[in-house]
């Protein structure tokens, strides 16, 4: 019986790692992907949210897929309509404004998604709209630097980067850094949790230990 309860503990702790190496707001692409496997008679598709507890993830979370954010620079192009084709900005308010269409909410949708809502908007304008969404720059993936680094601030996020990455970036530790107390803050939701990171392990190189992917949003703070 304490060999059974032993295994279930192990089980327990893995899963609610597994949860907490997701940034926030994967859960929602997961679930669209969960979906269609679900359509296809697959099995064991079921998609969970994920928790944080504050401890270091272990497990590398995966890319979902990119979304539109405020910054964020994106091409328009319309086939045969180049006065609806064009360069814009995202907004602070997560709009963008096209002619003909006026001002469109775009933050939090995949180009995919983007463009299929443009496509529909556009038929009452133009025969068969073909619609392409090219992203130009991304500078809404952030992550913030601060404490006692060389260069504090905010860095883009743009790609995999885990916290020594982005120590190094900025320029590594001063004299008086505390290596040991180096942490990472990331709002989930309404909350903010607070991760662990072992300097120590990371600069080691040994795999899941110490070093962990940011998300966007952190913010490393080296005390």
């Amino acid at each position: 019986m304490r060999e059974i309860a032993r295994c279930s503990i192990v089980v327990l702790a893995l899963s609610v790692l597994a949860g907490a190496a997701t940034c926030p707001g994967q859960e929602v692409a997961s679930a669209s992907t969960s979906g269609k496997t679900a359509s296809r008679g697959d099995k064991g598709s079921e998609t969970h949210s994920p928790s944080l507890p504050s401890s270091t993830p272990t497990v590398v979370p995966g890319n979902d897929g990119y979304r539109i954010g405020v910054e964020d620079e994106l091409q328009i192009s319309v086939w045969h309509e180049p006065e609806l084709s064009g360069g814009v900005a995202v907004r602070p308010d997560g709009m963008i404004t096209l002619p003909l269409l006026n001002d469109i909410h775009v933050v939090g949708l995949t180009t995919k998604q983007l463009q299929n809502q443009l496509t529909e908007q556009l038929k009452p304008f133009v025969s068969e709209p073909q619609v392409t969404i090219i992203v130009r720059a991304i500078k809404s993936r952030k992550v913030y630097m601060a404490g006692k680094v060389p260069h504090p601030g905010a860095y883009g996020l743009n790609g995999d980067k885990t916290v020594l990455q982005m120590l190094l970036e900025a320029g590594g530790l001063t004299q008086f850094a505390k290596p040991n107390s180096i942490y990472v803050l990331r709002k989930v939701g309404d909350r903010e949790e607070r991760l662990a990171f072992s300097y120590k392990k990371a600069l080691k190189g040994e795999e899941g230990k110490g070093d962990f992917p940011l998300c966007p949003g952190d913010m490393v703070v080296v005390p």
